[in-house]
């Protein structure tokens, strides 16, 4: 042991000269220049650093021997203890002072060092010379004026020179013998008690020899489990042959090996360390674990580091042999032993990891067959208890068993819940690294997060870990993360792994751990062309297999040990970049159909609002190629965009026209009642005043009918049919009532005939006296093809707002136009089939059936909002009221009052609906069991009901039109909701709606008559900044009074309002009307879910009967129902549905 320590103080730093002899490049001891260092050093004042150089046995080694150096940190004279103890320890002291003085206060102790035989090296930061040798064994060095390099050079020859002579020799465990150095072993209770459990455990594995220690301890890890990983992966990569009798007796072949597995005794060993983990001793507990692994660690690693050096030699003897083409019997028998020696190796390793896979596997059987193991004292739902709380620690879980490269899902997903349930739901950041083995991807991270990753003992990293770590509450802030989740995997290129490190395997490996990161981090070690290109190839793969499941990671190329990169080099690695994110899909350098049709998009939007803002009347070609600039974009496009804005524009129009009509017939009727009434004021009695008003009326509606065209009822169908009839004069008209909902069909292969061909015309001729039929391939496909052309359709519909610009035929020629865009389309594409003109009829057909309801409900409500004859009737009452007050001599302002809040009352009841369905909405998610979480969820309490009820045909509505039921079941537990909860939470939220809408309404009345007051304004005025103000909340507009005319007394315009308000905005609304309130929901994309529960199969065989009928067809040879299936009950289909 080297022993350095200061006199004094110098301007040189020791610890600085310390790291320049043992590695320049690294800050080995904590120096004056280190981060976070102070010139106070409060906290390192009399800490003593160790570190051991331990010479790799080249020429180049700057020490021969295993030397120990020890750095005193402060000025020794003030830390007399840590002298004294390592002096007499050291086999070399090395001093540094000012300069040798016999006035200097520490000239004694000087003195008494050189009278001994040790050997003594004085560094003299006020002195010039060379190193020369004073005494045999003593020296003295110059530091002033002298270069860095010189003196570490005849510092470290000196040391190496005075080591040769010392006999002494350092053991670390002989500083506890001095009484004043306290040993956290001997004199700490917890560490005490942590080891001799430790050590216990220990003591059952003598007499083992490594390679049988796995299987007499760890059984549940063995053969059993590895046939279970591969009989699992086998069920979930089903071979195109296979039946459902295969896939069912694989079933039951991996429920046997479960069973088989529950069945193995839990060892001794195990049973110990279970009841560690149960300790309430949080300390103790932590002691144990981390004595345990440093035991495990001594135990292990001379068999491991003999069976890595015999290993290497075999594969050195086996690359020699292929590389000179030897004879493929001897060859084979090398690599024969090669593999049996990687068997003893993966045999050998014991860590903490295979300890705690143990238990997993111990969770995972016990869950399988749902039964405690008979020696296991306590329910085995605790386990993923302990592995939560050793995360929570500090301890790395594994994640994929490296040795049989499975997750083992059940088990972690229990932990990760237990996680949850002990920190609450926190964000976490998922950071995975990726490299070639042994490239040092776990020392990276274990330095990077102070972690503690299996990297000692000779061990390389098998599978996956995840190792937590808890965000500083500094850091929460920037980071938005409360922890991150490391996850180290095993390395790229594993030759140790028997045969395993194949190509696939790797792919695997980097697909998994880029699809668990938020950023992956991928290691490269040295600057090996032919590495670099490997694991760039797989890693670019693995990101182009995130875009399929629609999963954005990041990465980050952290590459070790590279020489300085030249500005050539930096050119190389900008392109080397750019050929990545190309790979990745970023966006291509030229121009593609994408970017035109985004371009069109953006056009047609940006002229979109310029005619509902009424900036333009009509749109001209050029307009559109104005917009789109220099965009190549093709002319059917263009043309088309033009089209359907100008239907816009059409209806726009009209709309507008009929806004105007009506704002000018209620002004008139408002206008003529007003002059009536004051005729008459005074001069009758109430008949009278009916009479004259009823006679008044009549005359005026009558005008107004003349005057205008009323809004007629519609049929959809009709309008349907007759397009299709001038498509297909041939059509037949029974063919209207004999047409099939082309959603439910069995098969597509009565629609579709042979494509065209040349060649093939006796195969042709058969095809067509047989009929065409279809592969399973071409049904999937024509049935996604419908699917998409429905949802397409729904889209425009929604866009067509028929409830606020009415229909016309106009718009079923735009769809219809479309849906045949899209068949000519599919046909002329790399199929061999064409539609028959029924194909398209029935698609027509069934698709304006399922919209019928829509657009005949939405055009009722453009009806009755916009036809003068529905909407003056509506307003007779209102208008007598008024009429009645004039008679009877109220004031203007009176009137105006009543008139504005009378124009309130639609927008107020639309917009205090809309606010309460919100809230009830946001209300259900989170009180209504159906409409939490997720769209899993709902479709778990979907599947529910219809296996309570058992009605074969809501099953049969639910596969072949999900999205429409799962709105139907959202609108039935709306109702339900509602009805259930309306005296406790529908009126309520609605009352408080009311409150806060008639609170802004008087605030922007107050607000109005303040302004119009100080600007000496008029009615208009004041109306303009009424609604104006209103803006956000109502939709309310001055034109809606724009006829009528007051002079009126604004104060008493406010407590007309004041007073008339409360009666106008207590509206009752119809509540059922709410279940469509789930606005949110009706968003959700309803995909279907291939899950293989036992739900199904129960269904199957509920229902065989029924869907042989329905599909006329049975389950007969391939299709065979397995036994299995039978033995599932209705309850254990429901229960299935929450697992």
């Amino acid at each position: 042991m080297v022993f350095f320590f200061r006199f004094g103080s110098v301007s040189s730093s020791k610890a600085h000269l310390m790291n320049s002899l043992i590695n320049e490049k690294h800050h080995t001891f904590f120096h004056r220049n280190c981060p976070g260092s102070s010139r106070t050093r409060v906290l390192m004042d009399g800490v003593v650093e160790i570190a051991w150089f331990c010479p790799s046995g080249k020429y180049d080694d700057k020490f021969t021997h295993c030397v120990a150096f020890c750095n005193l940190h402060g000025d020794a004279r003030d830390h007399e203890k840590q002298l004294q103890i390592l002096i007499e320890m050291t086999s070399v002291n090395v001093v540094l002072l000012p300069q040798l003085d016999r006035s200097h206060k520490s000239a004694k102790t000087i003195q008494k060092l050189y009278k001994q035989r040790k050997p003594l090296i004085c560094l003299l930061a006020e002195d010039e010379s060379t190193v020369i040798e004073t005494k045999k064994g003593k020296h003295k060095i110059g530091l002033k004026n002298r270069n860095q390099s010189e003196v570490s050079e005849e510092l470290r020859r000196t040391i190496n020179d005075c080591l040769t002579e010392s006999a002494s020799t350092f053991r670390l465990e002989d500083v506890s013998k001095h009484s004043d150095i306290r040993v956290d072993e001997e004199d700490d209770d917890d560490c005490r008690r942590g080891r001799e459990a430790a050590q216990q455990m220990m003591s059952l594995l003598k007499n083992k020899h490594l390679t049988e220690i796995k299987e007499s301890f760890l059984p549940h890890q063995g053969k059993l489990w590895h046939q279970w990983c591969q009989k699992n992966k086998e069920l979930h990569r089903p071979q195109a042959h296979e039946t459902e009798m295969d896939i069912s007796r694989k079933q039951t072949e991996v429920k046997i090996i479960r069973q088989q597995q529950h069945e193995s005794d839990i060892s001794a060993f195990i049973k110990l360390f279970i009841n560690e983990l149960n300790s309430h001793d949080a300390n103790k507990k932590m002691y144990f674990l981390k004595w345990l692994r440093i035991l495990l660690d001594e135990h292990t690693s001379d068999d491991l580091s003999a069976l890595h050096h015999k290993y290497d030699e075999k594969w050195s003897v086996v690359v020699k042999l292929t590389e000179n083409h030897a004879k493929s019997e001897k060859l084979m028998a090398e690599q024969t032993d090669l593999e049996k020696i990687s068997e003893e190796l993966q045999a050998a390793t014991f860590g903490l990891e295979h300890i705690m896979r143990e238990i997993g596997q111990i969770y995972e059987s016990c869950s399988s067959v749902k039964e405690n193991k008979k020696d296991l004292q306590f329910d085995f739902s605790s386990l993923p208890s302990l592995a939560a709380e050793m995360m929570i620690s500090g301890f790395p879980l594994e994640l994929m068993d490296g040795d049989a490269a499975h997750v083992p899902v059940i088990w972690i997903s229990a932990v990760l819940d237990q996680l949850i349930q002990k920190l609450g739901d926190q964000r976490v950041f998922v950071l995975s690294v990726l490299g070639i083995q042994s490239s040092g991807k776990s020392t990276m991270l274990s330095v990077m997060f102070g972690l503690q990753f299996a990297v000692s003992a000779g061990r390389c990293t098998r599978g996956a870990f995840m190792q937590l770590v808890r965000v500083s509450d500094e850091m929460k802030t920037q980071m938005n993360f409360d922890y991150i989740l490391v996850v180290d995997t095993e390395g790229l290129g594993a030759l140790e792994l028997a045969g395993r490190s194949t190509r696939r395997h790797d792919n695997e490996l980097a697909t998994f751990a880029v699809g668990l990161g938020n950023l992956t981090l991928i290691n490269i070690f040295g600057e090996n062309p032919s590495e670099m290109q490997d694991i760039l190839q797989i890693v670019v793969q693995a990101f182009m297999r995130m875009k399929k499941v629609r999963l954005n990671p990041s990465c980050v190329f952290v590459h070790q040990n590279v020489s300085d990169v030249t500005a050539g080099e930096k050119n190389m690695e900008g392109r080397r970049r750019r050929i990545f994110f190309s790979a990745l899909g970023g966006q291509p350098t030229n121009g593609t159909t994408k970017p035109k049709l985004l371009a069109m998009i953006e056009t047609e939007n940006k002229l979109h609002n310029k005619i509902e803002n009424e900036a333009i009347h009509e749109v001209e070609e050029t307009d559109l190629k104005k917009e789109l600039k220099n965009t190549n974009v093709q002319e059917n496009i263009v043309t088309e965009t033009k089209k359907k804005l100008n239907e816009i524009l059409k209806q726009r129009h009209l709309k507008k026209k009929i806004d105007a009509q009506r704002t000018q017939h209620e002004n008139t009727l408002f206008e003529k009642s007003k002059e009536l009434a004051l005729k008459l004021k005074n001069k009758a009695n109430e008949e009278t005043l009916k009479k004259e008003f009823d006679l008044f009326w009549e005359q005026s509606v009558e005008k107004i009918i003349k005057d205008t065209l009323t809004i007629k009822d519609i049929d959809i169908m009709r309008d349907v049919k007759l397009l299709l009839s001038d498509v297909y004069e041939s059509a037949s008209a029974c063919h209207w009532n004999d047409s099939r909902d082309i959603f439910s069909v069995f098969s597509y292969s009565e629609y579709v005939q042979l494509k065209k061909s040349s060649r093939f015309t006796f195969y042709r001729a058969a095809k067509e006296i047989l009929g065409y039929s279809l592969s399973e391939e071409d049904e999937a496909q024509i049935r996604t093809f419908v699917t998409d052309v429905a949802q397409q359709t729904d889209r425009m519909i929604q866009s067509y707002r028929f409830s606020k610009m009415g229909y016309n035929i106009s718009y079923i020629q735009l769809l219809t136009d479309y849906i045949m865009q899209r068949v000519t389309e599919h046909q002329a594409g790399p199929v061999n089939y064409v539609f028959k003109n029924e194909f398209f009829m029935d698609l027509i057909l069934s698709l304006f059936k399922k919209a019928n309801k829509t657009i005949t409900d939405q055009h009722r409500m453009f009806r009755e909002a916009n036809d003068p004859v529905i909407y003056v009737e509506k307003k007779r009452e209102e208008y007598y009221c008024i009429f009645q007050k004039y008679c009877q001599g109220a004031t203007s302002a009176a009137i105006f009052g009543e008139i504005i809040c009378q124009k309130l009352k639609e927008p107020i009841e639309q917009c205090v609906y809309k606010k309460t369905a919100r809230d009830l909405a946001g209300e259900m998610r989170t009180d209504c069991e159906s409409m939490m979480e997720n769209r899993s969820n709902l479709e778990k309490h979907i599947l529910k009901t219809l296996a309570e009820e058992e009605d074969f045909n809501k099953y049969i509505n639910y596969i072949h039109n999900p999205k429409d039921h799962f709105k139907s079941f959202i609108r039935d537990e709306v109702s339900r909701y509602i009805t259930d909860k309306f005296s406790i939470s529908v009126s309520p939220i609605r009352k408080e709606n009311i409150k806060l809408l008639q609170q802004k309404i008087m605030k922007a009345a107050h607000g109005s008559t303040e302004h119009v007051q100080v600007n000496s304004g008029d009615v208009g005025l004041w109306l303009k900044c009424f609604t104006q103000k209103l803006s956000d909340e109502l939709i309310f507009s001055e034109k809606d009074l724009s006829g009528v005319k007051h002079d009126v007394d604004f104060n008493l315009l406010l407590d007309v309002i004041k007073q008339e308000l409360p009666a106008i905005i207590a509206v009752g609304f119809p509540y059922k009307q709410y279940r469509k309130a789930g606005g949110v929901y009706a968003k959700w994309s309803i995909t279907p879910d291939l899950s293989e529960l036992p739900y199904w199969k129960w269904f199957v065989c509920r229902f065989q009967e029924d869907l042989e009928n329905h599909y006329d067809k049975t389950f007969e040879n391939s299709g065979n129902i397995p036994d299995e299936w039978r033995k599932f009950t209705k309850q254990d289909a429901i229960e299935s549905l929450d697992k």
